[in-house]
């Protein structure tokens, strides 16, 4: 395992931080082709799609041992990308594999492994919380050998370029358990009846292609019945079968990011001067804000993979109980 996190971070220092200024002055597109190269490299040193068995030609690791690559990956956010480790991807690739058919994994998993196509998740709604996926307004409503799906979502993550979204709608509004209302569905962006509306800035960013959040409409939006993922019904079960490893990757993506702030506010602290030859770090209240911080991180990490263990032995909603 040792062996593998040093060659990732390896190809985090020597290939992707050097692309960071130029992303964020110019945008994702502008990086694109040097991404590709990288992908190209990590695909050539066995470092692809990590989260995956050898028989999708990942690596295999655990979701414990995969949360450890999460967090070096975490450290620019370009690094996931490069590893086809990126959400929504990651999620959507795990909900195929496990629960779709075998037509939607030849059209659509082998191409989301492979780094052919991208994805992207339709569950937010403008008009309903996204905190609460049992109440949704989106509707899919079976006709013969089809659903019809009409609504709106938005903050549909890499909407921009994506070849297919994974749409949460309602197929029985009528039950009397809410957890039952809605089904998911794979929609090619293609399908007449599905549009991106534009891309909803964040921070003042719209974003573009993977680095955006698209607001997208479905209009009469038809697609075969055999398009659904897993049962009629299923689509919050699935959410959080979904959602419960992809908690993990976030939060250790985010402990790379915190881990590489202190280690920058440490190099600021080492190297401004505020007198001759008297720098900020010798100052004892510096020295207290990094301590502090990198204490809270290491208590971040353990406190996440203790979780991730537990997901692993009792799946996400056992590991609730925790």
């Amino acid at each position: 395992m040792d062996n593998y996190l040093d060659k990732i971070s390896q190809i985090v220092e020597d290939d992707i931080l050097s692309l960071e200024h130029d992303f964020l002055m110019n945008g994702f597109g502008h990086v694109l082709p040097q991404l590709n190269e990288c992908r190209k490299k990590v695909k050539e040193q066995g470092l692809w799609t990590p989260y995956l068995s050898d028989q999708y030609g990942g690596m295999g690791l655990t979701l414990v041992e995969f949360a450890a690559v999460s967090e070096l990956l975490g450290k620019t956010p370009l690094g996931h990308y490069c590893f086809n480790s990126q959400a929504p991807d990651i999620g959507n690739i795990e909900l195929l594999k496990d629960h779709a058919s075998d037509q939607l994994k030849s059209e659509f998993l082998q191409p989301l492994i492979s780094g052919e196509i991208r994805s992207c998740f339709g569950m937010t709604e403008p008009q309903r919380p996204g905190s609460n996926p049992t109440w949704m307004d989106t509707r899919a409503v079976r006709d013969g050998d089809d659903y019809v799906i009409n609504g709106n979502k938005w903050f549909t993550s890499a909407a921009d370029g994506a070849s297919i979204c994974v749409v949460m709608a309602v197929t029985d509004p009528e039950t009397e358990n809410k957890y039952e209302r809605a089904s998911m569905f794979v929609v090619p962006v293609d399908n007449p009846g599905f549009e991106i509306v534009r891309n909803i800035p964040v921070m003042g960013d719209v974003g573009e292609g993977y680095m955006s959040h698209g607001e997208t409409r479905l209009t009469d939006c038809r697609i075969s019945a055999s398009n659904i993922i897993g049962k009629e019904g299923e689509g919050f079960i699935l959410a959080q079968e979904r959602l419960g490893p992809g908690r993990i990757h976030h939060c250790m993506r985010w402990i790379g990011i915190c881990e590489r702030a202190v280690a920058l506010m440490c190099a600021r602290a080492s190297s401004r001067e505020i007198s001759p030859n008297k720098f900020l770090s010798e100052k004892q209240t510096i020295q207290n804000w990094i301590s502090e911080s990198a204490a809270k991180i290491y208590g971040a990490r353990l406190m996440v993979l203790d979780c991730a263990k537990k997901i692993e032995a009792h799946q996400t909603k056992g590991a609730r109980k925790e």
